[in-house]
């Protein structure tokens, strides 16, 4: 206790001297804070005001923040304080700023030499922690520009500052921070028949999961949520902290002396095989020799608590000797470090995919032939070329549940192995392998994940694996979960891809002649899906277009990261989006839009893929017609031409984007499903299949396929979870066909069950029964019966997908069963300034077919179109030089929330469309074809950014503008005109006719060329420019051209990846 008498106080002021250090400021280890005064504004001639720039608006620190005072006499400054946050280790003012204002009038004539003098106070080496130097500077300089504009527009005295399109960026994003409503609306159709004749729940009707209730309330158990066992212990994974090294030892004696401490188990330990692996055995289960990326398992640490595993855990002593690692995709094209496509294309380190129609060079290799055609197209007059790269980043799944699993020991060598996996027999394959113990006595079970999208799929199994070997060293029972930063940085992440295109285009007829990409992907260390995930990308190369005459090749980069591994997508939406920028590059080429030029070569039935599959379909052609009407686009569009005209600072950009997405296992044996159906005599139904739930629904749909077959509502059908000892043999839920094979598996069941079951069904049916009761009261009847004449109600049924195969030895077959098709229009608003942006409306249609449960596929679309929305926007995988993940949790990695996704959200199923290949109930798969719809965004982005280029040219052609010190090239002073670049002093506009170059402006890879010298009434187009993905607030704001950010002092735009290489 402390008496009133020993309490003093004392006033501290927030001013420079308060922040001694990161983290750190001047308040005394035995203080407490009591209370914070803020002051307000002296009088009407002091203004203040607050900046903050994030990776994403909500629930996140700022990139940089800032806080301007400034106080006049009449139009004098007398005082003004500026402090920042994000330039260095801690706040920090800018005194230099506050002098050189010091008596000067408030006018715009100031704001150049305030810009010069933060040039030099607040400037950042390439190399500075956190990286984004040349972004931060330039949010700065933006800070201090919309200040001045603030301030005047503060004040009736100085508005005339606010010149017209200024005003717009007062009331953008950076300073508005009251919540917009969100609208959604939601179309779909029930098929031919009316619903309310059925059951209810069966299928083709809207239900809602058959666990959301669960959900919602916090009552559905998952992994980590089953009860303790009696004896059970707590693991903690020991893993490297070095890219590539040699183990010279490890020491867990310091560990030993925790309390709670049970055992260390590592590789010695191991009764079965020491390497597995997803599909090759490449990967050891606990490291020996040598590790080969951080996080990679050494071991597992035992206690009795999950807090004195962790303790012990780092009580463990590992020795290294570094080796040299290769981190990013650039260094493995530099060291020629791939992966082979074995076991089909052993010793093969490039695959292809294509097809050319040109008689005069069928005979030659793909690659070869393309390349000679291509060589013939760029000397024609009438043919368009298009050359570059592009980089799309990887993006981290963040399902809520983190990697979990269970491992229980039982007599004569059984285990009950329960995780959260969507490969349960993957997970039994793995625990079978490394303890030396048949498949028949492991049980692998999963009754519901907290999310998957696909890191589940073969990642999941190494952890139970890992588990496994230390439950059987000690005989107990063991769990294992992964706390956020762990499984972010041990379970891989969606495959970053680096793209080499060159496109073709008649000039007269805008149609493609010819494309070819050279695709690289980063596996990471060792195979896992790397090498289905670069053959799906391949076969998207040409999303929804028809291009005669094609080669795709794909290498699988090998480094020193994490593995990469299944992401919702699968390869898919990387091939797309890089189909979609050389359209964007060639579209520029030929003077027209991406849109108009997409809706000039659409696919339509019975053209041929690249991979010689013939389509029996057009719906992309049908919904782009639809969408264009629905949208309202025409209108739209010519409204935002008129709003960036009138806005300089404030652009929007809108986008329609298409999508084809091949349904099934590119591996044709996977391709199946089996199930277990048992009928009770009250009537009742319990389901078994090989599909796993993880929140999409997938229970859902098939206890409907089954409550159809029965004639009976959902409600009497029940799926408890998915289990080895009840359909074997399965294979992960993934590719977006669950509903399609377990479906068809379950539909098989049910079928056996009805021939025997019915004869006494007609003894017992009524002839028309009007409720629910009566349909289950009309089984259990018939069921008993047939239970007294012993007939079966149980049956196992089993589905293979038909008419499918694919030979990459021979390049013949049929990869894909079918196509999901999908198209979205989606709206943008873009601070140029800072880079910030909005989604103010996104239009979606998708093709369903029809629908086993409208709703659930209409929460699928949404979902998967706001995880699109964060791959090629906001979320950003950060890898340090020494192959550290940098962006291993919350804090760093941003994933959307409830406010970024559109304001105006329009969902619509395609109606009267069902599929024309023999799917469950003419439905089809939905969980990823939406996904790359979210890409509409980051070219909606993109064309706004354009919008604030084409401003940028046409300012620059009107007057010489003199960028200093390294605008465009350090040590050098140039002038641009007309938007050409070059060496001499000045360059005149009307002698600039023609100019071709590359230069990185703001950070945007540009190719330099004009067309008529600019005027009011026909502005410049600004020519392509290469922008990565996805469009972060930092490559948005240097794609965006004005005297600020061209300004800031840099080198290349990628110069700080020495820190933070994108792998």
């Amino acid at each position: 206790a402390i008496s009133c008498e020993e309490v003093s106080y004392r006033d501290k002021r927030l001013d420079k001297n308060f922040f001694t250090g990161y983290r750190k400021v001047d308040v005394r280890p035995n203080e407490v804070a009591v209370s914070l005064f803020i002051p307000f504004p002296r009088d009407s001639d002091e203004f203040f005001f607050g900046f903050k720039q994030c990776r994403r608006r909500e629930d996140d620190i700022a990139i940089v923040n800032a806080g301007m005072r400034v106080k006049l006499s009449g139009d004098i400054i007398v005082d003004s304080c500026f402090s920042f946050g994000g330039m260095a280790p801690f706040t920090i003012c800018c005194p230099a700023l506050s002098t050189y204002f010091a008596g000067k009038p408030w006018s715009r004539e100031i704001i150049d030499g305030a810009l010069e003098v933060m040039d030099k106070a607040l400037h950042l080496p390439h190399n500075v922690p956190g990286g984004q130097a040349e972004y931060r500077q330039s949010l700065t300089q933006s800070f201090l520009f919309k200040f001045f504009l603030q301030v005047s527009a503060s004040s009736h005295r100085l508005s005339s500052a606010v010149q017209p399109g200024e005003e717009s960026c007062l009331s953008h994003l950076t300073n508005n921070f009251v919540h917009e409503g969100v609208r959604g609306v939601q179309h779909s159709c029930f098929p031919s028949g009316t619903a309310s004749q059925e059951a209810k729940g069966q299928a083709g009707q809207s239900t809602k999961h058959m666990a959301g209730d669960l959900h919602v309330t916090g009552k559905a158990v998952y992994t980590d949520d089953m009860p303790l066992l009696p004896d059970e212990l707590h693991c903690e994974l020991l893993v490297s902290t070095k890219a590539r090294a040699k183990i010279v030892s490890i020491d867990a004696s310091a560990a030993e002396l925790v309390p709670g401490f049970v055992d260390f188990t590592s590789a010695k330990d191991i009764p079965g095989v020491n390497w597995v692996g997803s599909i090759l055995p490449d990967e050891e289960v606990f490291a020996t020799s040598q590790v080969y990326c951080v996080g990679q398992p050494l071991g597992v640490v035992v206690a009795t608590s999950p807090a004195a595993a962790k303790e012990a855990m780092f009580a463990v002593k590992v020795a290294y000797e570094e080796l040299p690692a290769v981190i990013s995709i650039e260094d493995a094209i530099h060291e020629r470090s791939y992966f082979d496509f074995g076991p089909a294309l052993p010793h093969q380190t490039a695959l292809t995919v294509g097809r050319v129609t040109s008689e005069r060079h069928r005979h030659m290799d793909k690659a070869e032939a393309l390349d000679a055609l291509m060589k013939e197209l760029s000397e024609d007059d009438n043919v368009a070329i298009a050359e570059g790269e592009i980089y799309l980043g990887g993006q981290e799944h963040f399902y809520l549940e983190p990697h979990a699993t269970r491992v229980e020991p039982g007599e004569n060598d059984e285990y009950i192995v329960t995780s959260s996996t969507q490969n349960p027999s993957k997970t039994q394959k793995l625990v079978s392998m490394v303890l030396g113990v048949p498949r028949h006595k492991i049980v692998s079970k999963c009754k519901r994940m907290g999310g998957g999208f696909g890191g589940k799929e073969t990642r999941s199994c190494f952890f139970s694996a890992y588990a496994a070997v230390a439950s059987h060293k000690l005989k107990r029972p063991l769990r294992l979960v992964l706390d956020r930063d762990v499984d972010m940085a041990t379970s891989g992440q969606r495959h970053a891809f680096l793209a080499r295109y060159k496109v073709a285009a008649d000039k007269t007829t805008k149609k493609l002649l010819a494309a070819s990409v050279e695709l690289f992907n980063n596996g990471g260390w060792s195979t896992d899906l790397s090498v289905p995930v670069c053959e799906r990308a391949l076969f998207h190369c040409e999303n929804v277009y028809f291009i005669p005459n094609t080669s795709f090749v794909g290498h699988v980069c090998k480094t020193n990261i994490p593995s990469n591994t299944a992401f919702r997508g699968f390869g898919g939406p990387q091939g797309m989006f890089v189909c979609e920028v050389y359209m964007d590059h060639i579209a520029r080429e030929l003077g027209t839009t991406r849109e108009a030029l997409a809706h000039e070569n659409l696919y339509r039935i019975g053209q041929i893929t690249p991979y010689g599959q013939e389509l029996d379909e057009d719906h992309v052609f049908v919904m782009w017609q639809k969408i264009l009407q629905t949208s309202d686009y025409e209108n739209r569009r010519k409204a935002i031409e008129q709003f960036n005209l009138a806005n300089r600072y404030v652009k929007r950009g809108l986008s329609i984007v298409g999508t084809k997405f091949g349904m099934s296992f590119t591996k044709t044996f996977m391709n199946q499903a089996g199930a277990l159906v048992h009928v009770y005599q009250d009537g009742t139904v319990l389901v078994t299949h090989g599909g796993t739930e993880m929140g999409q629904g997938l229970h859902t749909k098939v206890a409907q396929v089954a409550a159809s077959a029965f004639d009976i509502p959902l409600s009497a059908i029940y799926i408890s979870e998915t289990s080895t000892d009840k359909v074997a043999n399965t294979h992960p839920t993934a590719a977006s066909v669950g509903s399609d094979i377990n479906g068809f598996a379950v539909l098989e069941a049910c079928r056996k069950i009805l021939e025997g079951l019915g004869p006494y069904l007609s003894r017992c049916r009524t002839p028309q029964p009007t409720t629910d009761e009566e349909r289950i009261s009309t089984l259990a009847k018939a069921a008993t019966l047939a239970h007294f004449d012993r007939v079966n109600l149980s049956a196992n049924g089993f589905y293979a997908t038909p008419d499918i195969s694919w030979d990459w030895v021979k390049y013949t077959g049929k990869p894909f069963y079918y196509f999901g098709h999908g198209v979205a229009c989606t709206e943008v608003e873009v601070d140029a300034l800072t880079g910030d942006h909005k989604v103010i409306r996104a239009d979606v249609l998708h093709d369903v077919g029809n629908s086993l449960n409208p709703v659930i596929d209409i929460g699928q679309i949404e979902g998967a179109f706001v995880q699109g929305l964060g791959l090629f926007t906001i979320e950003q995988v950060v890898f340090n030089n020494n192959g550290h993940l940098f962006t291993k949790g919350p804090g760093t990695y941003k994933i959307p929330t409830a406010l970024d996704i559109p304001r105006d959200f329009r969902v619509s199923l395609l109606p009267n469309a069902p599929s024309k290949s023999s799917t469950i109930h003419s439905s089809k798969g939905v969980g990823e074809p939406p996904l790359f719809l979210g890409s509409s965004a980051y070219f909606a982005i993109k064309n706004a950014c354009y919008a604030a280029q084409r401003d940028a040219l046409a300012s620059l052609a009107s007057h010489s503008c003199k960028i200093s010190g390294g605008g465009l090239s350090q040590g050098t002073t140039r002038t641009l005109t007309n938007g050409c670049e070059s060496d001499e002093d000045t360059i005149d506009t009307t002698d600039c006719a023609s100019t071709n170059g590359h230069t990185s402006l703001n950070g945007a890879q540009s190719e330099l060329q004009t067309g008529d010298p600019p005027s009011k009434a026909s502005p410049l187009s600004p020519p392509y420019f290469r922008m990565d993905g996805g469009a972060t607030s930092e490559r948005i704001r240097l794609s965006c051209w004005d005297d600020m950010n061209v300004r800031v002092r840099k080198g290349d735009f990628d110069a700080a990846r020495h820190w933070a290489p994108l792998a």
